[in-house]
Order: structure tokens, then sequence, then C-alpha cells
């Protein structure tokens, strides 16, 4: 498969655990959906559930330069308890 600018690079799939570099209020969040779309130029969107009780959506295609990783959503290393 041939690399094209509409093919989407994800960065969080659904169960993962991440925390946000910049609001240590909202604590660790788990992602609890997922959605893209297969039309070029179409957004890809994760909803991620926080221990402060909200969920918040983000962008989840690294492409994007607005995407959840660029803003501050790190995934945390279920190996490394010093991440958390």
């Amino acid at each position: 498969m041939r690399y094209n600018i509409y093919m989407k690079r994800l960065y969080l799939k659904v169960g993962d655990k991440v925390r946000h570099l910049k609001y240590f209020s909202w604590g660790i969040g788990e992602v609890v959906e997922e959605k893209h779309s297969d039309l070029p130029g179409g957004f890809c969107f994760v909803r991620i559930a926080f221990q402060d009780g909200d969920e918040r959506s983000f962008i989840n295609d690294l492409n994007n330069e607005l995407c959840c990783y660029y803003t501050g959503i790190k995934l945390i290393d279920e190996h490394n308890i010093w991440k958390t």
C-alpha cells in the first residue's frame, strides 16, 4: 500500500490510558470511543473519559497539527509507575 496525503496516522485506540501534561486536575483518562472518516480530508476523533468525571473529545490524527498528542495528551506506559 502506498502512502498518500489522505492516509490517517492514528495515535490512540479504545482502551488506551492517557494523561494531559498541563491539566493534572483531569486525572488519568481512558479512551472510550474512536471515530474516523474514510473521506479524504475527514477528521479522526477520540473521546476520553477522565477521572474528574468529564468526557473530552480530541483529534486523533498525527498528520493534523491539532492532534491530541501535540496538545498534551500522552499515553501512560503501564509498566512504568513513575509516569502516572
